[in-house]
């Protein structure tokens, strides 16, 4: 017989003895951990990608946008989809799907595959991620065994990005930047073969797919996306420039449309009324914003100006996790005394001074007074916002609709950061340029034949130079302005629309979780 057949549908399998629901809750959080961390085990890897495949600095924005686009766009859906199908057949067709692209992404001659790859991922992480959450209360009953296993899972979740960033480093400076989709190849399969061993299916639901809802907010999103990025190249009157706006425009507000007729929306639009929760989404939308963006540009400046190893560049980026982390446990034990405005305002306020330090880089700034610190007081404000944020998506929301409104919140962390690394993108090469242009002439008078040679091949400074470094530099300084705006943004927003107190807050956080 079967091992599967050996498995009741609607309990759990041998994991709801001893050893084997340790094994349980490990496939899960090691799903999670492998879609989370690929968010940001890229972006060490991202120098050398550019290299190897011809990336210009404002189209390796690419590489992090085709992901986090499906991702966010999708989410929802791959929910929906473990409901309907079963959650653990969903689990491991997305599991499957994410090893299958990294897979792709690992082999990639050209850019266009890279991007291809780094699109499926994404659908690949919006199908198992969701159905990773829901499997938890399928396979672990009610009360603490359940909540001890949302703490792991939360945790898994939040220390993803730093253990991505120490992966990435590793791999890529001692392996090959390949093998940062490599890696995830041997993980999923063994995800794959452990799940129907060790996770029990969970009970269909009857429903139907809202496709149109999901194909036209994502389209709607990458022609945003893409419009800005292209703008960046080549200009803001160009022709497809425009039209990638109209139709990213078209296209959301079919969107809305298709969303407020739909029996079974993907996005249920009547959740955005309650205006403490929108003020959330509308805060983490303007912040995840900023946070992509630092992610990708100071990967590029501790590789550039500072000649830092990829290893190097990934333990510099530990300060950032830290401070997140102690942030995010002081906000969490005080909540229920102080209420949630408290800290979504202080922390605003300490991200948007953090961006506006970020501001003053120039191809001077050392590590600790041009990363350090301004990353430091970024990171503690962030880690104060968090917590607030994911229980107040939740807060006031029926049990059958919690799944959908956390969903909700991690789709608008993917999308505000895919559309604010595009915007800042947009800024940092109309900066770029501009101080190109000022430093060719002083180039060209002290640059070796060689330099020479590759500027013109290239149509750029040649790497390590002061005039590349003062380009980069300039472009990024200029693109955190951008930052600070989407900041201070925030920071009016939990000052004028967060009225919500402590007694408005749901009595746990562990059905909630970031991606």
């Amino acid at each position: 017989m079967a091992i599967s057949d050996t498995i009741s549908k609607n309990s759990p399998p041998q994991s709801s003895q001893g050893r084997g629901k340790g094994i349980t809750l490990t496939v899960i959080a090691a799903t999670q951990l492998m879609v989370v961390l690929d968010a940001t085990i890229v972006n060490i890897a991202l120098p050398q990608i550019r290299d190897a495949l011809n990336f210009s600095t404002t189209n390796l924005s690419w590489v992090i946008n085709a992901y986090t686009l499906t991702f966010g766009g999708l989410l929802l859906l791959g929910g929906r989809a473990g409901d309907i199908l079963g959650r653990r057949r969903v689990f491991i067709f997305g599991t499957l799907l994410f090893g299958f692209a990294s897979l792709l992404g690992g082999f990639a001659q050209d850019g266009g595959m890279l991007l291809a790859a780094r699109a499926l991922q994404g659908i690949g992480g919006a199908i198992c991620s969701p159905t990773a959450f829901a499997l938890i209360a399928t396979n672990f009953e009610e009360g603490p065994a359940r909540n001890k296993a949302f703490g792991v899972f939360s945790a898994v979740a939040g220390s993803g990005a730093a253990i991505g960033l120490l992966a990435g480093g590793l791999l890529t400076e001692y392996l090959d930047w390949r093998w940062v989709f490599f890696v995830n190849v041997p993980i999923a399969a063994l995800i794959a073969l452990a799940a129907p061993r060790y996770i029990a299916e969970s009970e269909r639901h009857a429903g139907r797919f809202d496709l149109p809802g999901a194909l036209t907010s994502t389209l709607g999103l990458v022609g945003l996306v893409y419009g800005f990025i292209r703008a960046a190249s080549d200009g803001w009157s160009d022709s497809i420039t425009l039209g990638s706006f109209a139709g990213g425009v078209l296209l959301l507000a079919a969107f809305v449309v298709i969303e407020n007729r739909t029996d079974q929306p993907i996005t249920p639009l009547h959740l955005l009324a309650n205006r403490n929760r929108t003020g959330g989404l509308v805060m983490m939308l303007c912040l995840a914003a900023a946070m992509f963006g630092i992610f990708f540009y100071i990967t590029l400046f501790v590789q550039g100006p500072l000649g830092y190893s990829p290893l190097k560049a990934g333990v510099s980026f530990l300060p950032i996790s830290v401070s997140i982390i102690i942030a995010a446990q002081l906000a969490s034990s005080l909540q229920a005394k102080y209420g949630p405005k408290p800290f979504m305002a202080g922390g605003a306020l300490l991200v948007t001074v953090g961006l506006t330090w970020l501001t003053q880089m120039s191809k001077d700034s050392g590590y600790l007074d041009g990363v350090l610190g301004p990353t430091v007081i970024f990171g503690f404000g962030m880690g104060l916002i968090f917590v607030p944020v994911m229980l107040l998506a939740v807060a006031g929301v029926p049990g059958q609709e919690t799944g959908a409104a956390s969903g909700l919140l991690n789709s608008m962390q993917q999308i505000g950061g895919s559309l604010g690394l595009s915007i800042l993108t947009t800024v940092f090469a109309h900066y770029a340029t501009a101080e190109g242009k000022l430093q060719q002439p002083k180039f060209l008078q002290s640059a070796t034949p060689d330099q020479l040679a590759y500027l013109q091949q290239h149509h750029e400074f040649p790497k390590g130079t002061d005039a590349a470094n003062s380009v980069l530099t300039q472009g990024i300084s200029h693109g955190f302005i951008v930052g600070a705006v989407l900041a201070g943004l925030a920071l009016v927003v939990s000052v004028f629309v967060i009225k919500a107190k402590a007694s408005d807050l749901p009595s746990g956080a562990s059905g909630v979780a970031m991606h």
